[in-house]
């Protein structure tokens, strides 16, 4: 092990400044200061408040890191950080800071995809990835279905989100029903006590022509809209509204377009395994659904523990590690940040 290379990473691609070491596939050091609080009274992200809190927590996040792993900078092989997709100053400050410390410690620097390093983070739950692999990545700003030939290399877009994001509705879903931010977790809670058949809420581009053009792709604005209407509906006629049926039947409605989507890809791909992963991979139901369309189906899935799957900086350390250990180039020292990284592009050169 003592040979594998230790690199930190970097993750600030939204409201969670992430600092993590690893050393090859084993996790020393998964150091996260969430910004969520400052958001909620929004409802939402603010990308400055996000960014002001990346700068403020950036040091003593790096600092932790350290002490967790037991090593100093220098120790360090390399550095990798989020380059994109996210909010642009929010990579900035990642980024910034990312150069400096590669310019201090003259070790390379590999700026990575965000998307990627969520397929990446599972060698440090499950050892070498399979190759290829399906990867279902769902969280607030993206819902994508990824083929992974190489996480180093080789991943494409099989489909993605064509409005809403499965997280981002689950927000929107949880604020009408009167439940704090972020919503996934709440609204995960309060359906437990509901009935996911007392509602019949549309599956989101399902329909035989929408399998035609967008087989892989999701779409959630329009269920986000029908749970709204549904609720207007029964407020004007006075009726009482069961937020435990809402949540039940709006959370079945997101999980069942998600595991059906997936498992359907692995097929037509030829791919016998599963990756899950982003901050929606915590929700229990598209677990509990997901792995029984994958028995079913002769798919294995492989899902990192849920503090893996929301955003952090062991990920970006994992993709890191992978890119070093596969030779792939570092990044130039002036690398830049884009908000739309392609998932094409694992790293940034």
């Amino acid at each position: 092990m003592g040979n594998q290379p230790l690199v930190l990473g970097i993750e600030t691609s939204c409201d969670e400044t992430g600092v993590g070491i690893v050393r090859g596939t084993t996790l020393l050091a998964d150091a996260v200061a969430s910004s969520v609080d400052e958001h909620a009274r929004f409802g939402g992200v603010v990308p400055e408040v996000a960014s002001r809190a990346h700068l403020e927590a950036m040091p003593a996040t790096i600092e932790l890191a350290l002490s967790d792993a037991g090593v100093v900078l220098s120790d360090v092989d390399a550095i990798a950080v989020t380059a994109g997709p996210g909010l642009v100053g929010a990579l900035l400050v990642g980024t910034a800071t990312a150069q400096a410390l590669a310019l201090a410690t003259g070790r390379p620097l590999y700026g990575v995809n965000h998307l990627a390093a969520h397929v990446a983070v599972d060698r440090l739950e499950h050892g070498p990835l399979p190759q290829p692999a399906v990867a279902l990545l769902v969280s607030g700003g993206h819902s994508s279905l990824l083929r992974v030939d190489d996480v180093t290399a080789e991943v494409t877009a099989l489909g993605t989100t064509l409005d809403d994001a499965a997280g981002e509705a689950f927000d929107k879903v949880g604020r009408l029903l009167g439940l704090p931010f972020p919503g996934g977790p709440h609204i995960d809670r309060l359906a437990a006590d509901g009935d996911p058949q007392a509602i019949d809420f549309p599956r989101g581009l399902t329909g035989p022509r929408d399998l035609e053009q967008h087989r892989f792709d999701f779409s959630f604005s329009g269920l986000k809209t029908a749970v709204a209407r549904w609720v207007e509906l029964r407020e004007r006629a006075g009726e009482p509204i069961n937020g435990p049926n809402i949540a039940a039947a709006f959370q079945e409605a997101v999980v069942d377009v998600l595991s059906r989507k997936a498992v359907d890809a692995c097929r037509q791909q030829g791919v016998g395994h599963l990756l899950l992963g982003g901050g929606v991979a915590a929700n229990s139901r598209l677990r509990v659904l997901l792995e029984q369309r994958c028995v079913a189906a002769g798919v294995a899935l492989r899902v990192p523990r849920p503090a893996l799957c929301t955003d952090n900086g062991a990920m970006v350390a994992a993709l890191g590690a992978a890119l070093l250990e596969a030779g792939r180039p570092a990044s130039a020292l002036g690398l830049a940040v884009d908000s739309g990284l392609p998932v094409d592009q694992v790293g940034v050169v």
